[in-house]
């Protein structure tokens, strides 16, 4: 049986997807550090040594640097893999939050078939990024962000660019504002700012894609900004890439 295998650049991230049949054999994340072809290449060894090759398999890369992989079949765009990858992993009707490291995208599922989405402007407080350099800010992980928010009352942060927002963190830190509040208003920032792009699109529920979808704290307080519950589950991660190898 020929494997599909779809291969997800993302400008934090790479993640690849392999799928036997209908069935995920196998998953792999890497970070894309600077240069997307490297980090391409590296995935090209990495699916080599389990066995995974372009004669033997079809590649379909999608994501920011999917121009980046010359092996590939073809390339998708991002907004009909993570689509197609969240139809296979929720269910074919929805609304999908993807929350990449650079942008967040939601995308209205009807039949598995994408019909409207919406991107956030590239500076705004409402990514991965986001969570990353607070956490980094901070001196701690984006686990023990969460742990902390748990325990505080929300700090406000209220500045839409990442590098203000980051300068009212400081000020804080500054004036002796306790951690686990400057936490709780760090998350209850990026949940507002999600949620304020995926309520253009509502729906019952959502589903959560992402690097955030391991982040309970975050998906818990996404749904109460949303007023709707959240699904999410660990390939989630994966999306997209899931969704080019279904489109292999």
């Amino acid at each position: 049986m020929t494997a599909r295998i779809g291969i997800d650049i993302g400008s934090t991230a790479s993640k690849v997807a392999v799928l036997e049949g209908d069935e995920l054999a196998g998953t792999l994340l890497l970070p894309t550090g600077f240069n997307s072809a490297e980090v391409a290449a590296r995935v090209k060894d990495e699916l080599a040594q389990r066995g995974y090759a372009p004669g033997n398999s079809r590649m379909v890369a999608t994501g920011y640097g999917r121009v980046a992989v010359p092996y590939a079949d073809r390339t998708v765009t991002e907004i009909t893999c993570h689509g197609r990858g969240a139809a296979y992993l929720f269910g074919p009707d929805g609304v999908v939050v993807d929350v990449g490291g650079q942008d967040t995208k939601t995308i209205r599922l009807v039949g598995g078939r994408v019909v409207k989405f919406l991107m956030n402007d590239k500076c705004a407080a409402g990514t991965g990024k986001f969570l990353e350099v607070m956490a980094n800010r901070m001196g701690v992980t984006q686990d023990e962000l969460a742990d902390l928010a748990r325990a505080g009352r929300p700090a406000p942060i209220s500045n839409m660019c990442t590098v203000f927002a980051e300068s009212e963190v400081i000020s804080l830190v500054g004036q002796g504002e306790p951690a686990e509040n400057i936490a709780s208003g760090v998350i209850e920032s990026i949940a507002a700012r999600v949620a304020a792009l995926a309520g253009k699109l509502p729906a019952d529920a959502y589903f959560l894609t992402g690097g955030l979808c391991d982040n309970a704290y975050v998906v818990e307080r996404l749904a109460a900004a949303l007023g709707a519950p959240v699904r999410t589950r660990p390939e989630a991660r994966w999306a997209g890439a899931i969704g080019a190898a279904l489109s292999a």
